[in-house]
């Protein structure tokens, strides 16, 4: 069973594109909202009867409901206000987080977590310190998300299909995050032979503010973070070990020890199973830890 933790429009959206993918015969929707759980997976429940998708979508507001689960994401927290940033809603997410965490531990205890509440990797770190799970088996979205982004801002500078683009993406999931330019290429030509220095900062730089604009223009991000979720299940689930970035913890990789930032990894039925270390350069480098302090003041002040 995969277990959304957090019924509003981005953990419904999730469970629908998870249904949709058939990764699992059941799926749990849960909400303190009562009715809110339930309604969106009749509404799921629908569509999927008529395509003829045999996967079980259920609505709970009890925790209970999600023993035994293989998967659980963690969706449940206060959304970005425009105007705001991810760090905003630190202190107020993290008690809410902590509180799912702690029943994740008591009701499924072997899953594998996905962490999707800003900000993310300290709410990732949050979930590994409360439920106690090997690192392996909590990771967070963050990157994978900016990933997204940043491949269709590179596709509308080059003018060549997003099918040809494979990029990256690592960092902060916030103002620090690090898109990698010298990482990314168009059927395996570095991308730097398509973009001068100058578009390629341009790309960059809208990469790091373009969720602000979404968040501006129709109050929330909904199906980019479905997608990039339903990816990383889909990693678990089929035991790909499909590289991708994802918010993990470090103990000494990237020369940085206890705390959970984006950084590319390998994802199976194990969860992370292998940390790829990347040679940055000087500004690279920068970015990074800037990212890295970032996460590292925030989780500072969290009683955990």
């Amino acid at each position: 069973m995969i277990t959304i933790v957090g019924s509003g429009k981005v953990g419904s959206s999730m469970a629908l594109q998870i249904a949709m993918k058939e990764l699992d015969k059941n799926i749990l929707l849960l909400d303190i909202v009562e009715g809110l759980p339930q309604g969106e997976a009749m509404d799921i429940t629908h569509l999927l009867a008529e395509r003829g998708i045999d996967v079980h979508v259920k609505g709970s507001n009890d925790y209970g409901e999600m023993r035994g689960s293989n998967i659980v994401v963690i969706v449940a927290g206060v959304g970005r206000k425009p105007g705001m940033t991810r760090m905003d809603l630190l202190n107020t997410n993290a008690s809410i987080v902590k509180d799912v965490a702690k029943k994740v531990a008591e009701y499924a205890k072997d899953c594998t977590i996905i962490t999707v509440t800003n900000p993310l990797d300290p709410m990732t770190y949050v979930t590994l310190k409360v439920t106690n799970f090997k690192p392996n088996k909590v990771m967070g979205m963050g990157n994978m998300l900016d990933l997204s982004r940043f491949k269709s801002f590179i596709a509308d500078a080059i003018k060549l299909s997003e099918h040809s683009i494979q990029a990256l993406v690592i960092g902060e999931h916030g103002e620090n995050m690090l898109p990698l330019i010298r990482y990314s290429s168009v059927s395996g030509i570095p991308l730097t032979k398509f973009l001068s220095n100058e578009k390629a900062k341009g790309v960059v730089e809208s990469t790091r503010k373009v969720a602000a604009e979404v968040i501006a223009l129709k109050g929330a991000t909904i199906y980019a973070p479905a997608n990039a979720v339903t990816h990383m299940v889909d990693a678990i689930v089929k035991d790909r070990k499909e590289v991708m970035p994802v918010a993990t913890y470090l103990n000494g990789e990237y020369g940085v020890k206890d705390i959970c930032i984006g950084v590319p990894a390998a994802i199976g039925a194990n969860g992370v199973e292998q940390i790829i270390e990347l040679e940055l350069d000087a500004e690279e480098k920068m970015w990074f830890m800037k990212g890295v302090e970032s996460v590292k003041s925030a989780v500072s002040g969290l009683a955990l």
